[in-house]
């Protein structure tokens, strides 16, 4: 059996975002992806996706920050 508690299914943000699989480490309501010169903020769900990883929580954009320079 797949380890389902340090990995999470991202869904929206942008469509050229890699691997919509991702670890969580820590496990939180948030995750923040690296992007482009910023970062994708996602918010934890109820929803559970099933995946070829096991059924994981799966975490929505919700927006984007841009890094100075």
């Amino acid at each position: 059996m797949a380890d389902t508690a340090a990995k999470a299914v991202l869904e929206g943000g942008p469509d050229e975002l890699a691997g919509r699989i991702v670890p969580i480490d820590p496990p939180g309501p948030e995750l923040k992806i690296p992007f482009r010169n910023g970062y994708e903020h996602f918010r934890a769900t109820d929803r559970q996706q099933k995946t070829s990883e096991g059924t994981l929580p799966v975490y929505e954009w919700w927006e984007r920050t841009e890094l100075p320079g």
